[in-house]
Formats: structure tokens, C-alpha cells, sequence
């Protein structure tokens, strides 16, 4: 960035606006193809993940609980924590962290 500032007053820039600007494109440019753009690629990729949840996927919850989802009602998930029929918990659906990959699928 400070090489394109150098180049452009060299070529005979005033250095005025113009030359604040150059820079300061550049250096969006980069922020958002640094930035930005990843975030939006993950945040897509979680919601995508978030709606093809259904009854049976074994998940890891935000907090680190292993459990296998229940049910599903609206914005609420019920996890079956353990192995005995009567432990579940209902948390929401935002707090899943990841599904965990399937015997099938290794």
C-alpha cells in the first residue's frame, strides 16, 4: 500500500483527495477480502448446517455437551445426553457447534 502511495505520487500525483483515496480503496480491498469475505463463507456454511438438523444426528453443542438430537421445535432442540431414556435437555438451536460425522460417512 505504501508502495502503490510512493508510485503514484511519483508519477506526478498532487498528493491532493486523490491521493488519499488510492490508498484508502486499497486498503478496503484488503480488509474485505481478508476479512469480510471469510466470515460471510462461515456464517453462510453454519446456517446451511444449522437447517438440515433432523432427529437422530449426533451433535457437539457450544459448550462441549456429546449428545444425539431428540427433537426439533422451531429455534429449541431437545439432546439426548445419555443412554438412559429420561436425560435430555432443551437448548437452542443456535448452540450446536458441529454434527459429528456419521459411521456411514467414514
Amino acid at each position: 500500500m505504501i508502495m502503490a502511495a510512493t508510485i503514484f505520487q511519483a508519477s506526478g500525483g498532487t498528493g491532493g483527495f486523490g491521493g488519499f483515496l488510492i490508498p484508502l480503496g486499497l486498503m478496503f480491498a484488503i480488509m474485505y477480502f481478508l476479512v469480510i469475505m471469510p466470515q460471510q463463507r462461515q456464517r453462510k456454511k453454519m446456517q446451511a448446517m444449522l437447517a438440515e438438523l433432523k432427529a437422530g444426528d449426533k451433535v457437539i453443542t457450544s459448550g462441549g455437551i456429546y449428545g444425539t438430537i431428540n427433537g426439533i421445535d422451531g429455534d429449541s432442540v431437545i439432546l439426548k445426553i445419555s443412554s438412559e431414556p429420561q436425560v435430555k435437555i432443551r437448548i437452542a438451536r443456535a448452540a450446536i457447534a458441529q454434527v459429528e460425522a456419521s459411521e456411514d460417512a467414514k
